[in-house]
């Protein structure tokens, strides 16, 4: 049997990473993988063991590179209003650059997957709720040091939010450009709750924009 060419392991992964995020998991096939890649499929199976040991490895890359904005600013702003405002603005440049698929590979990849793909399904849902759980935290802080109201309401907010990013990665992969999508991201920080975060002056977001009144006139969806 002829031994199988080295490959670039790293660049064969970022090949599988585009082709599951454009055509999601289970519309991938191994033939297409494999071509994408440059490989023969012994050469997967030994390197990656099967499709869905390929796909976890795909996710993790993802979140490391170009789905990191979004922790990325989480973790380094002051503010739990600024954190959430800047990585809806990075995810309308992000999930708009044609230099790679549109959209968000996480919200995405797994939609309208048969029952043999469960377990994929459920791996994402689990990584979309981590994510809205650490938006939740940072609102939860705002709260805490009283830059958001007491009657903040946490859990609302931070499902608002992801199913902010989640329409926003939507419309990239229906057609919409960066400025568009810029424009959702300052509109919907503007259902940000009134309160103390706001001492440092408006945000690019709120400069001669009028506050929509929430669902009972209470601001926003934040308020209980």
């Amino acid at each position: 049997m002829g031994r199988q060419r080295e490959f670039d392991r790293d660049a064969a992964l970022e090949s599988a990473l585009r082709e599951f995020w454009r055509h999601g998991y289970e519309a991938t096939s191994i033939a297409a993988l494999t071509t994408a890649m440059g490989i023969r499929p012994p050469s997967l199976y030994a390197a990656f063991g099967d499709k869905r040991r390929l796909f976890d490895e795909v996710v993790e890359r993802y979140q490391r590179t170009h789905g990191a904005f979004a922790s990325r600013a989480l973790r380094e702003e002051t503010t739990g209003r600024a954190a959430i405002a800047r990585f809806l603005r990075q995810a309308a440049a992000e999930y708009t650059d044609p230099s790679h698929p549109p959209g968000c590979m996480v919200i995405s990849a797994a939609v309208n997957c048969g029952p043999g793909s469960a377990e994929v399904e459920e791996s994402l849902r689990r990584r979309r709720e981590a994510g809205k759980a650490a938006i939740a935290e940072r609102v939860a802080g705002d709260v805490a040091a009283g830059r958001l109201p007491a009657d903040t309401d946490v859990g609302t907010l931070a499902t608002f939010y992801a199913g902010v990013l989640q329409g926003m990665s939507t419309q990239a992969r229906d057609g919409a450009g960066r400025e568009e999508l810029e424009r959702v991201a300052d509109l919907a920080m503007l259902a940000w709750p009134a309160g103390d975060g706001d001492r440092d002056g408006p945000g690019p977001e709120r400069r001669g924009a009028t506050r929509p009144p929430g669902p009972t006139g209470s601001g926003g969806p934040g308020r209980r």
